[in-house]
């Protein structure tokens, strides 16, 4: 006989259930106390679990693995592949090569894209840009980064990054989830899934796609880049708007008053619960903290991003251009009041940097949007005591070619992609200043001296806040996947502090 306290669909799902799937849903056992863990009031353990710094909310019991040294990442990624003869890897014997063909020594029967592949010659272009050394680690940077140059010796540079990909979607994919094929969670993702919110009213994984001041050539940018793959659904990214409400449907409809919406969300918060009793579906966790959060974030982020109460020193620092919404700099300045409110990940993409021609008139304007904002960005975050405690990454998925796509000119030319070496940085967060690691050959095509591969920069990052990447991984379809992957990744020790 059935005890009428037992839901028809839930005795179903017992009876029919295999052992593994018994296992499983032992897991879920826990389910409302992790969602209590959440911050999701008047739930099995109370409004005690909201989230303060000292005490996460939600994250892996194990987590950290030991101290971290980064509690925050602010990755801004430059879309399309800087390049890096232009701006950080100084080649001045190139000059001597002008349109001269790329000796196939070099290139060594590198595989090319189709871009390139069938140009008759691969004509030496060497970088029109003056470059000089600056701070005390000597690095040298092109005078297109002016401000960013002022404070080097806060910055660790590696010269040696390389990836397998050669086009754009698979090296972006890569570079942000560890995999060249979609549907794997992103670092972002993978942060909040493993150490948890340190804010209860805001997102613990926030996304800005800043609009560059040229648009010449746009790449794609798909919301599956912050997507939380397998991981559960509350992982995912939030992406902030630069028009409008900044996250849609953040305000109540005409009419509908806060009461009211409290009232709705509680009806429906007591229906998902009956259900997850029902059927124990960890998703319902999700829907429910989502909605939770979202009503939090109605108070909490119209102030987060009212810049107005920024005094006018703040837009000195920054730029102008800071007052702009959707620009570069007006997302990094959102960046710092996020980790503020300790905000734990914000991405931030800027596209454009895909210079297949007019390196002349395209790079400069780039490095316009980027240089003061990155400057003031670093500054601000030394200042007010947060950029040791905050990381912050600067790169593309993969570099640009030393010789020139189409026509070549000593004032313009163009770069393919380039996999083999190219630059990215990072500082603050434990990283050790004014460091500079990795050689590449005099082309900039080779590495020559320690190479880092993306699943090395990803193990150094997780390293950072305080995660032993070969014990972090998600048991997904059988198997335990992990953001490196199972090929052999290091940590790259000579960076951190």
């Amino acid at each position: 006989m059935q005890p009428n306290n037992i839901h028809p669909l839930f005795e179903q799902y017992v009876r029919s259930e295999t052992r593994r799937q018994f296992f499983r849903q032992g897991g879920n056992a826990l389910g409302l106390a992790a969602l209590a863990s959440l911050g999701m009031p008047n739930l099995a353990m109370g409004d005690e679990a909201a989230a303060t710094a000292d005490k996460p909310l939600g994250g892996l019991g194990t987590l950290p693995h030991f101290p971290a040294k980064a509690k925050r990442v602010i990755y801004l990624h430059m879309v399309g592949g800087p390049s890096q003869l232009d701006l950080f890897d100084y080649k001045p014997q190139m000059n001597d090569w002008y349109d001269k063909d790329l000796p196939e020594s070099v290139r060594n029967g590198q595989r090319l894209t189709t871009m390139t592949s069938g140009q008759a010659r691969f004509p030496i272009a060497p970088s029109k840009y003056k470059f000089a050394q600056h701070g005390k680690s000597g690095m040298w940077i092109s005078e297109l980064l002016p401000e960013t140059a002022k404070v080097v010796d806060e910055m660790c540079f590696i010269r040696s990054m390389h990836t397998e990909a050669i086009n754009h979607e698979p090296a972006i994919t890569l570079m942000q989830t560890g995999n060249m094929v979609t549907g794997k969670p992103c670092l972002g993702s993978w942060m909040s899934y493993g150490l948890g919110s340190m804010n209860n009213n805001l997102p613990t994984f926030v996304v800005f796609v800043a609009q560059p001041s040229n648009t010449e050539q746009i790449q794609a940018i798909s919301a599956r880049l912050w997507s939380s793959g397998c991981l559960p659904g509350e992982h995912a990214g939030c992406s902030f708007r630069s028009s409008g409400d900044p996250i849609m449907y953040i305000n109540n409809p005409a009419g509908v008053s806060a009461e009211v919406r409290r009232k709705t969300l509680d009806g429906l918060k007591s229906l998902n619960e009956m259900n997850f009793r029902a059927v124990g579906d960890p998703e319902i966790h999700t829907r429910i903290q989502q909605y939770e959060l979202a009503f939090r974030m109605q108070s909490s982020v119209p102030e987060l991003t009212n810049i107005a109460s920024e005094p006018e020193s703040t837009f000195e620092l920054y730029g102008e251009d800071a007052k702009k919404p959707g620009s570069f700099a007006n997302s990094v300045l959102l960046a710092r009041r996020m980790v503020e409110r300790d905000v734990r990940f914000v991405q931030v993409y800027l596209n454009n940097w895909d210079h297949h021609g007019n390196v002349n008139a395209r790079l400069p304007s780039q490095c316009k949007d980027i240089d003061r904002a990155t400057y003031g960005l670093i500054t601000d975050l030394k200042a007010k005591g947060l950029l040791d405690s905050t990381l912050i990454i600067w790169g593309g998925e993969f570099g640009r070619t030393i010789y020139s796509q189409g026509g070549l000119s000593r004032d313009n030319y163009g770069r393919d992609h380039h996999p083999r070496c190219f630059t990215m940085w990072m500082a603050g967060g434990g990283i050790k200043g004014g460091v500079i690691h990795g050689e590449t050959d005099d082309f900039s095509y080779n590495i020559v001296k320690d190479p880092v591969h993306i699943r090395d920069f990803h193990a150094t990052v997780l390293h950072l806040l305080g995660i032993d990447h070969e014990r972090f991984s998600f048991r997904t379809q059988g198997l335990d996947l992990k953001l490196t992957g199972v090929e052999h990744a290091n940590v790259v020790k000579e960076l951190l502090a």
